[in-house]
């Protein structure tokens, strides 16, 4: 395995010779810290950096919307924890990436932390076939092997959209 070191994220390449479990979460670790570093020698200001109109996408929101993300999964469907949005409200489905300029990277980066250390928690004591306990707005039942191969699709598309924002933002492309 290589692995590097980044000012935000230890970013360590996924094995290839793994099993299935440590396959599965390797690759989601690797996604999460490839977000981080996309967010990395950035100020406040450049990561509300919008995309492009009509999209109000930036990369503060989007670390902002994986927090949300891997609390809905993790707690809400996987755990049944009974938790509120972080960000986003009735009135503002989109509040996580509705960002103002009193949000801080700082703040969001230590929520989002926080929730990936607390699915991390609520995943170790379960079985890849384990099924969530929780509601989940669809009605379907979930096993914690699909909640991740979720979770990995999401930062995979969201890291695709963090790639394209950090070169509108200063030109770095790149992993």
């Amino acid at each position: 395995m290589t692995t590097e070191r980044t000012e935000a994220a230890l970013r360590v390449d996924p094995s290839t010779t793994s099993g299935e479990r440590e396959a599965l979460e390797q690759w989601l670790d690797f996604h999460r810290a490839t977000l981080a570093r996309k967010c990395e020698g950035l100020d406040d200001a450049q990561l509300r950096t919008l995309s492009a109109p009509p999209s109000d996408l930036n990369l503060l929101g989007l670390v902002r919307h994986m927090a949300e993300v891997e609390r809905g999964w993790f707690r809400r469907v996987l755990a049944g924890e009974d938790v509120g949005w972080i960000y986003s409200t009735d009135e503002d489905r989109d509040g996580d990436i509705h960002v103002t300029d009193e949000d801080t990277y700082d703040e969001a980066h230590a929520t989002w932390q926080a929730e990936i250390a607390r699915a991390r928690t609520l995943a170790a004591t379960r079985g890849l076939d384990d099924l969530g306990v929780g509601e989940h707005r669809s009605g379907r039942t979930f096993n914690l092997r699909w909640i991740y191969l979720h979770m990995i699709e999401e930062y995979a598309r969201h890291n695709g959209h963090a790639d394209l924002l950090r070169e509108r933002v200063d030109g770095a492309a790149g992993d």
